[in-house]
């Protein structure tokens, strides 16, 4: 029984599917949860009946907007699988699966390949660490092309392909695939939706390819793998086990991305996949320990998946249910009960888990014990949010937290009754909880409330959602951009502040200068005075001073960007120098010494990267170019053109429907934030 809790943790999985939108992640994961048993009806996403969107924004646009998660069984393992959305206003989502996932799953389209989403989901997978598989989808689509994508994925994301299975046929020739590993051909039945497959052996006509491609996939296992390189070189028999084994270490390594293929919609290619994710993607004894740092302290400390170890638990997702706080959780150490009391280092409070449940999608399980390596959700969290670590009062830890974005488009809302106004800034609250990259406040100058998300569609929907959950109709303002400020050179000024506050008189001198930074830098303060007045502390109010004025900037009031500023000299006054004069001395020469600097307005930059049918390709690249856009690439991806451009976000306002109009209905595009720059 002492080996119980391992052998548990070795047969536990916790996947994400990331890909980019209209790959078919979800589609994927529905035919996961009917052959391993949890569904017995597959939904569609085209129909709105998929089981992992269940919102009801999800089912009318046919797109995943919140990770769902979901787990189930196959050969003895535990499989929890966390599915994301695909569009770039839901980049949250994705980022916050992947932080508590041990292995991923890159679903692609294999007309579309690598498209820009997958690009960026699959950054954010390599950036945690995250092993990978590869499963080329929509291999029955008119223009499938296997040795294309795989292609893509080597030259766009970096990584190296390990195809392990080879399509049999393509578009509506697709019949099956090529195993290399057993090297068996796999069909399956259409009467039985796919749930039964037979191992045949390769035909013929396939042989020399399916014999070129198991020499690669040894070849490049015996680069990595002493054993198989000794048998590989002695022309001896290697066995699938051994094969699986090196293929394993090389996926958990980072080292290779194993590549499988088929068509989910047609229920094709599913069984080995899920074969795949037990196989080669790391339980969470596979991956290294977590590591955080000992509140008040610098002091790190590792964490072992082991459900002896003190506890500890990430939490990666905040979800409103009928009204009430759901929290979900990774456990990363020990165990904890239903009705337990936990303890937040970061916000240093103490809250008592009411229950516990494992989801499957919107539905739930109560469950009266969770250990290291589950995903589950607790209710009655009340302070807890995104990003914050639990653990044992005793033994507290404290987890890097999740970095979010920030919003890039605002919108002005007033509810249509007067009388609204407090349930809609408490509904809102409730929506920037959930989701921390839609922000909302009430502008100072105007006394409208202004939310803020990651993009058009992200708005829209959390005003429907409003709506819909909170029984709240609004009226909406035009979007508006989210604009910041610089300075295009360099310039100082030397200001003394000198008044008297509650019958006390303050007094300090600062002089500060500014300097242009290259776009993207960000900000900088450099201390370069050799006063002996100058103390810690009131160096540390001039910074803060600096800080407070970067907020606001000069033009119109944005937050400035990409400036350096330079402590020059100081002046004080015995007994009436103190923090708060610096602060504001520092504050008020910070803005003024941007007003001689030519301050300038800068505008987010979007890449757009728009489908369209060569037949419309003049009107699309002219209507971009009256856009103010900056044409990077045009590149031919089977019968469609994929222009890639650089856009101002203010010209971006209802492109879609634009587009739609300029291409009857057959252009799509994407798009997300690159950078700032100067408003021309």
């Amino acid at each position: 029984m002492a080996n119980g809790p391992k052998q548990k943790l070795a047969k536990t999985r916790n996947i994400g599917i990331i890909a980019h939108i209209d790959a078919g992640k979800t589609t994927v994961t529905e035919r996961i949860l009917y052959y391993t048993g949890k569904v017995h009806k597959m939904g569609e996403v085209h129909d709105g009946e998929a089981t992992m969107d269940w919102m009801l924004e999800e089912k009318e646009r046919g797109i995943t907007i919140t990770s769902a998660v979901t787990s189930c069984q196959w050969k003895g393992h535990n499989v929890n699988i966390i599915d994301t959305p695909g569009h770039v206003d839901f980049t949250i989502e994705v980022e916050r699966s992947l932080r508590v996932l041990d292995g991923a799953i890159g679903v692609f389209c294999a007309v579309g390949g690598v498209e820009p989403q997958s690009e960026t989901v699959w950054h954010q997978a390599d950036r945690y660490r995250v092993p990978k598989i590869a499963f080329v989808n929509k291999m029955d689509r008119l223009g499938a092309d296997f040795f294309r994508v795989v292609e893509m994925i080597k030259e766009r994301l970096g990584a190296t392909p390990l195809i392990l299975q080879l399509p049999w046929g393509a578009e509506s020739d697709f019949q099956g695939i090529i195993d290399l590993v057993k090297m068996q051909a796999i069909v399956w039945e259409d009467d039985t939706l796919g749930a039964h497959y037979q191992e045949i052996s390769i035909p013929p006509e396939l042989e020399e390819q399916a014999l070129e491609y198991r020499e690669k996939l040894l070849e490049t296992l015996a680069d990595r793998d002493d054993a198989i390189m000794e048998k590989y070189l002695a022309e001896e028999e290697i066995l699938p086990e051994q094969i699986h084994r090196a293929i394993r270490k090389a996926t958990i390594g980072l080292e290779l991305v194993p590549v499988l293929c088929g068509a989910a919609l047609r229920n094709k290619g599913i069984q080995p996949l899920i074969d795949a994710i037990v196989a080669y993607l790391p339980s969470p004894l596979d991956i290294p320990p977590i590591e955080g740092e000992i509140p008040g302290t610098t002091q790190k400390e590792a964490r072992l998946a082991d459900p002896k170890a003190p506890f500890s638990a990430l939490v990666f997702k905040v979800m409103m249910d009928q009204g009430r706080k759901m929290t979900y959780l990774r456990i990363y150490s020990g165990k904890v009960q239903a009705g337990a009391q936990v303890y937040n280092p970061r916000k240093g409070a103490k809250e008592k888990l009411a229950r516990l449940l494992r989801m499957h999608s919107n539905k739930r399980e109560r469950v009266n014990e969770a250990s290291a390596g589950d995903i589950v959700a607790a209710m009655g969290l009340k302070l807890a949010s995104t990003g914050d670590t639990l653990c044992t009062e005793e033994k507290p830890i404290l987890f890097e937290p999740i970095q979010f974005r920030d919003p890039v488009i605002t919108m002005a809302v007033e509810p249509k009754k007067v009388q609204d106004h407090d349930r809609l800034i408490e509904a809102l609250n409730k929506l920037s909880d959930e989701d921390p990259t839609f922000k909302h406040k009430i502008d100072e100058e105007t006394g409208q409330i202004v939310i803020s998300g990651m993009g058009e569609l992200h708005l829209e929907i959390m005003v429907h959602r409003v709506s819909r959950e909170f029984s709240i109709e609004t009226n909406q303002g035009r979007p508006q951009v989210v604009y910041r400020e610089t300075i295009s050179e360099a310039a100082q000024h030397e200001e003394i502040f000198e008044r008297e506050i509650g019958g006390q008189q303050h007094y300090a001198g600062v002089l500060l200068e500014v300097r242009p930074l290259p776009r993207g830098t960000g900000n900088r303060f450099l201390d370069r005075c050799e006063s002996p007045e100058l103390t810690d502390i009131f160096l540390e109010a001039i910074e803060q001073g600096v800080r407070e004025a970067q907020n606001s900037g000069v033009l119109m009031g944005y937050p400035m960007l990409d400036v350096e500023t330079v402590l020059r000299d100081i002046k004080t006054k015995e007994n009436f120098s103190d923090e708060l004069a610096f602060r504001v001395a520092a504050t008020m020469a910070y803005k003024a010494a941007c007003q001689k600097a030519s301050p300038i307005l800068l505008e987010p930059i979007m890449r757009a990267e728009v489908l369209v049918p060569e037949d419309f390709m003049g009107e699309v690249i002219s209507d971009l170019n009256a856009r103010q856009g900056k044409i990077d690439n045009i590149t031919k991806k089977g019968p469609v053109q994929v222009i890639t451009a650089s856009v101002p976000l203010s010209k971006m306002f209802g492109y879609s429907t634009t587009l739609r109009s300029l291409t009857q209905g057959r252009g799509t595009f994407t798009m997300h934030f690159t950078h700032y720059d100067r408003v021309d």
